[in-house]
């Protein structure tokens, strides 16, 4: 069955001295980095405790932050932990694939809400959010993350949405409508090559009918982004979307060789399409709320919450 995108539940705000954990779901984390997040968190007068395993490395498999249980575990009690009142990922990278379904979602409903954020690989944690406990969540800076600990303008943004989310109900990019138009719908979406690879999978949502799609990736030839959007538009997966911001293509090929794939692929969807729209591994990426209805403006570049991102 096809479920459209609908808007879903938003978490509270966070308050001065709320606790937060940090947590890595994928990727091994600098501990050098990590401290530097860590110091601008409480610089934001939160209260930032860091799971046991966040600077573990898998014994075989260097490219993972420990081993899958222990990913899921520190995620999963942090979640649980009433205490907590957002779960923010310390990175990327990759990993989230293989402990997502090792957690018990039952327990973490039970949990209630809280805010989650990160970006990347941890785009299958948000669909993952999205469809197994209906949560809106943020595509974001994590709290490891280079852009985040050297750019004030990465910073400030996610700052305001955690804080002052009415601030930012208006999300202006630099870029311009690859195809024109408004369009209004429910954001969703994040690092092209995991919704690819997440496509099919328990966690997956089956359609993006009625929704305002979200798309970036980093470091992919474009024939490999051609093959990720292609899988996709086969699949039907993007039937019925109602428009699409494109954000950053950081690594990848010449821009202009991304934007005319971007155009043959998404130009003839018959929707509004904003590029550069300013969120992903780009220098001073934008934190996008994810399960939020909006209208898209793609001629003016903006993107228009109808709530704050959280109550």
């Amino acid at each position: 069955m096809n479920t459209p995108v609908r808007p879903l539940l938003r978490p509270s705000r966070l308050a001065p001295g709320a606790r937060v954990a940090v947590v890595a779901p994928s990727g091994p984390v600098s501990e050098e980095r990590l401290q530097a997040g860590l110091d601008i968190l409480r610089g934001w007068d939160l209260d930032p405790v860091v799971a046991p395993h966040v600077l573990d490395r898998h014994g075989q498999f260097a490219y993972l932050a420990g081993s899958d249980a222990d990913r899921a575990a520190d995620l999963e009690t942090a979640w649980c932990d009433p205490s907590v009142a957002a779960v923010l990922c310390a990175r990327g990278g990759y990993g989230a694939q293989r402990m997502v379904g090792l957690l018990d979602w039952e327990a973490m409903r039970a949990a209630g809400p809280k805010v989650f954020v990160g970006f990347s690989d941890v785009t299958v944690m948000h669909e993952a959010f999205a469809t197994r406990l209906g949560l809106a969540t943020l595509y974001g800076p994590m709290a490891a993350g280079i852009d985040f600990i050297k750019n004030a303008r990465a910073q400030e943004h996610l700052r305001a949405t955690l804080f002052e989310p009415e601030s930012v109900r208006t999300i202006t990019s630099t870029g311009s409508a690859l195809v024109p138009g408004r369009a209004r719908g429910v954001t969703f979406g994040g690092c092209l090559c995991l919704l690819a690879a997440e496509a099919g999978t328990p966690h997956a949502r089956t359609s993006a009918r009625g929704g305002l799609l979200c798309l970036e990736d980093v470091g992919e030839e474009t024939y490999r982004l051609d093959r990720c959007l292609t899988q996709l538009l086969r699949a039907g997966l993007f039937d019925g979307v109602r428009g699409v911001l494109l954000g950053s293509w950081q690594e990848c090929e010449p821009y202009e060789r991304v934007r005319a794939l971007l155009s043959d692929r998404l130009g003839g969807l018959g929707v509004p399409v904003v590029e550069e729209f300013g969120f992903g591994h780009g220098e001073g990426a934008l934190t996008i709320p994810l399960g939020v209805g909006a209208e898209l403006d793609a001629d003016a570049g903006t993107l228009t919450l109808d709530e704050p991102a959280l109550a």
